[in-house]
């Protein structure tokens, strides 16, 4: 037992130094003795306000229980009624905000690690063999889903054990969306996590077909009207990445966040013996303060560059986890916070060599409540770079939207559709994760398809 039931059993790390020469995983996670003593912690509330701040609604108490027990099948078991990646969610959800961020334990002390003792459950239960099994009687009825990033993964997985015969279409060579192209080896493992997390969803009999771009290769009305799907779940994500317009943006060595992680992560560009080369600055700045701009940034400083974070508010606004702001800090990433680029400069060849940045102060809050950050009239000055990353967001490719007969879209190109049964403008079709909402979270994205999931059941099971 903790011999502080107020403070977090601490997890293991490597060390900081080491790990911003390596793409080994940063986080060591709980072994058992860990585990079990953080378990402890949990009171085993009967209205469990964690569950209320899970959006895929897991039974974390009764998880929590049978880790105490030292249960893995069973603690395996209860995660996987709701959750099909408990090894993904355990390393990136954002808990402080959500299950931890809702923990009784955390009104008076450290809330219990949830994260950590999910992933525990998933990498003890992995290495034990234990794989999820499919009880339900098959219903004679086919359902496409359109993307095999966590959305769809989790879509998937849920009609496939209510017996519906799911194939999920993938526009890349390789299962997973932004799991394997956009979130760093570092923060999460391919083939010790990700890869086996798909295969879990193989396991309930999930088909997965790559290489196919909806809406180039086949459509969403083909699917329905000539191959025979009675429901398509559209969980194509938002990987369209936004810029800032400025002058000299076009010039070589500018990269969007997105390409850059894809080349390193799903290409495996940071490795010799892979042939996907990538331009490894001396001196990157990255554009950004969200998650996407901390891994682009993390990933810089792998590749053997002074990384330079530039962001035109205040550390109290980046929209980064506290946890990866603080793991960029500590490998040696420089912030330049209250600053905004306003040009890309280029040498004689078109290639980048520094970047114009004007300071900026907070002001007045915008329509979300942060102070909106405004310019410092003739505070404008140069930083030195070979690199420049920019990491402002994405949103939904048209492609899809563009190519489907009576699908509604929002003006940010988003699809419309309801946020508790996925439903779209479209009979028979559905939507949910960054595809609807613009870029989120993995959990977010999850929650969307367990959400959808039900709503084909629901109309299926009717029609």
């Amino acid at each position: 037992m903790p011999t502080d039931m107020l403070k977090k059993v601490p997890v293991r790390e490597q060390d900081p130094k080491v790990r911003a020469t390596n793409f080994e995983e940063v986080c060591l996670g709980y072994n058992k003795e860990e585990a079990m003593s953080e378990s402890e912690r949990c009171l085993n509330c009967k209205n469990a306000r964690c569950i209320e701040g899970c959006p895929v609604s897991i039974n974390i108490p009764g998880f929590i229980k049978a880790v105490k027990e030292d249960d893995i099948k069973t603690a395996a078991e209860i995660i996987s009624e709701s959750s099909a990646l408990p090894a993904v969610c355990g390393r990136v959800c954002p808990q402080e905000s959500q299950c931890e961020g809702k923990c009784v334990r955390g009104i008076k002390g450290e809330s219990v690690s949830i994260g950590k003792l999910e992933r525990y459950v998933a990498d003890t239960a992995r290495e034990m063999g234990i794989k999820p099994e499919v009880k339900a009687e098959k219903k004679g009825k086919k359902v496409a889903v359109i993307g095999s990033g966590p959305s769809g993964l989790t879509c998937a997985g849920d009609l496939a054990k209510l017996g519906y015969d799911v194939t999920i279409f993938e526009a890349l060579h390789k299962a997973g969306g932004v799991l394997v192209y956009g979130i760093p080896e570092f923060r999460l493992p391919k083939d010790k996590v990700v890869g086996p997390e798909v295969e879990n969803v193989k396991a309930l009999g999930v088909k997965i077909e790559t290489d196919v771009v909806i809406g180039k290769s086949t459509t969403v009305d083909a699917l329905l009207n000539e191959e025979g799907f009675d429901a398509v779940y559209i969980g194509s994500g938002a990987g369209l990445p936004k810029f800032m317009n400025i002058p000299g943006e076009q010039a070589l060595g500018v990269y969007s966040a997105n390409e850059f992680l894809t080349r390193n992560n799903l290409m495996k560009a940071y490795r010799d013996d892979y042939d996907t080369p990538i331009a490894r600055g001396k001196k990157v700045v990255v554009v950004g303060g969200g998650n996407v701009a901390m891994d682009a940034a993390r990933t810089a400083l792998r590749l053997g560059a002074e990384v330079h974070v530039v962001y035109r508010r205040s550390e109290a606004e980046l929209p980064a986890r506290v946890e990866e702001v603080h793991h960029a800090k500590e490998e040696g990433i420089i912030f330049d916070l209250l600053q905004n680029p306003v040009e890309i400069l280029e040498d004689e060849n078109g290639w980048v060599k520094g970047i114009r940045i004007i300071k900026m102060e907070l002001g007045e809050p915008d329509e979300s409540g942060r102070r909106s950050p405004v310019e410092i009239p003739g505070s404008e000055y140069e930083i030195e770079c070979d690199t420049v990353i920019m990491s402002l967001g994405t949103s939904p490719n048209p492609l899809i939207s563009s190519t489907t007969k009576g699908l509604e879209i929002n003006r940010r190109k988003c699809i419309v559709a309801d946020e508790e049964t996925g439903s779209t403008s479209k009979e028979k079709v559905y939507a949910g994760g960054d595809a609807v909402t613009g870029a989120a979270t993995v959990i977010l994205a999850m929650g969307a398809g367990r959400a959808a999931a039900k709503g084909i059941d629901e109309y299926l099971s009717t029609h």
